[in-house]
């Protein structure tokens, strides 16, 4: 009898996934349209999971006898989605705490100036913090993280979405994480300042790496180089161990950016680009890597209500109604080259990912919409949100597509993913399984005063 259950699948509905116990590390998703990796489509296959891996994908695929098996009739498994620049899970440094007075403005201590590249994003880390929980519920199971801070807050991390603080980390010092942020108050407080002052700390560091490795070939006689903790986190990016991360929203950003990559000759990832449609010749020419930020402008509804006094202020500030409307269609030419931005990379053969620091997580499925609208194909969006930026991120080995021997990442939803009416149900993160609850919407009194008892 003992035997006759040992072999006996064990078989859940859809509903009862979540409330039941883990039994068993191995699940088998039955009846399913898998989409391994962009152009890569089965019908009515079966994935198995085993030990957090993907053992087997495909029709007539054999069912482990331990394995939960996942009814997944209707259902489109997608590979787990990747994020290329975010602070999902990152605490935030306390704003109460007071600032002393810098001694010397012109030569201020680098916490002061907001240089503090030595410091690691894991330090920072919160598993239970709610945002992991809100992203995950989207299909995203991996994310390059960075800390708070100014021009450079210190270095980056690539996550998954599951597990302690440390089980969470998949590549620690993934990159050096900069922003043309200036200082307030002390110099470099100019973005002059701040593009002269990473060029004075980048050939500091290369000269002390220089000094430190003849020190250590021979002792004798030289003198000893000390330590510098600021210099010292170059050293990855000197040695091209390591890129910088740059968040580059404007055009003038990533224009400053490649000219100190140029200028130094380090490897970059441009993250958060909004507006690089006029730069791709020489992004593309850089061979820097990019992720596109998924924050678009405000889309204006067909039949949006006009704000009578929003109006008068608008008139008040642009009296001429041909000056009005030409302002108004700069704004839409505007817009609609932002949201095609996605569109000219893919065009241009500039592979791209995608990130989400400014971007509210009730939009991203909708600008995600957006794009394919303005003529993205979904197979090209799909890249964007796994096999691009694995490669980029130097993960595609164990992440980024649906494979026997990858991390069983999967995202599982009701309807394709890019439908409008498209809800995940599921999601497995390093082969565990997650549940999406859906959102809890209130009745208004009135509803609830109709509804009979």
């Amino acid at each position: 009898m003992l035997a006759l259950f040992t072999h006996t699948f064990l078989v859940v509905s859809a509903q009862d996934v979540r409330i039941l116990p883990a039994v068993s590390r191995s699940y088998a998703i039955t009846q399913v349209t898998v989409i391994q990796g962009p152009g890569r489509k089965v019908e009515g296959a079966t994935v198995v999971i085993k030990d957090g891996l993907i053992t087997a994908v495909g029709k007539g695929v054999a069912i482990p006898s331990d394995a939960i098996q996942v009814k997944g009739d209707s259902l489109y498994v997608y590979p787990g989605f990747i994020d290329g620049l975010s602070r999902t899970g990152v605490n935030k440094p306390r704003e109460d705490v007071p600032k002393e007075k810098p001694k010397d403005p012109g030569n201020p201590l680098p916490e002061s100036a907001g240089i503090t590249p030595y410091q690691d994003v894991r330090s920072f880390l919160n598993p239970l913090d709610k945002s992991i929980e809100e992203w995950r519920a989207l299909g995203f199971t991996v994310i390059q993280v960075v800390p708070y801070g100014g021009m450079l807050p210190g270095s980056a991390a690539v996550i998954s979405l599951t597990g302690t603080a440390d089980k969470m980390v998949m590549v620690p010092g993934a990159a050096l994480y900069a922003e043309l942020t200036t200082a307030e108050r002390v110099y470099p407080n100019t973005i002059l300042g701040l593009l002269a002052k990473w060029k004075e700390l980048y050939r500091q560091a290369q000269q002390a790496k220089s000094y430190a490795t003849l020190y250590a070939s021979n002792h004798t006689g030289v003198e000893s180089p000390g330590t510098d903790r600021v210099l010292e986190a170059f050293y990855p990016v000197i040695d091209k161990k390591a890129p910088v991360l740059f968040k580059a929203e404007k055009n003038l950003d990533v224009q400053r950016i490649l000219s100190l990559k140029n200028q130094l000759g380090f490897n970059v990832l441009l993250a958060e680009v909004k507006e690089g449609w006029d730069l791709i010749p020489s992004i593309k020419a850089s061979g820097a890597s990019v992720f596109l930020s998924l924050e678009l402008p405000e889309e204006k509804k067909e039949k949006e209500k006009i704000d009578k006094e929003k109006l008068k202020d608008d008139q008040a500030i642009v009296p001429d109604s041909l000056e009005r409307k030409a302002l108004e269609k700069r704004k839409a030419d505007f817009t609609a080259l932002y949201v095609a931005q996605a569109l000219a990379f893919q065009n241009a053969g500039v592979p791209f990912g995608f990130s989400s620091l400014s971007v509210k997580i009730k939009d991203v499925q909708p600008n995600l919409r957006r794009i394919i609208k303005a003529g993205l194909k979904e197979d090209d969006v799909l890249a964007a949100l796994t096999t691009n930026p694995a490669k980029a991120l130097g993960i595609s080995d164990r992440v980024g597509s649906i494979d026997p021997g990858k991390i069983a990442n999967l995202v599982i939803s009701r309807k394709p993913y890019f439908d409008e009416k498209a809800k995940v149900k599921y999601v497995f993160v390093e082969g565990k399984l997650y549940k999406v609850e859906p959102a809890v919407v209130e009745k208004t009194d009135a509803e609830k005063k109709s509804e009979k008892p």
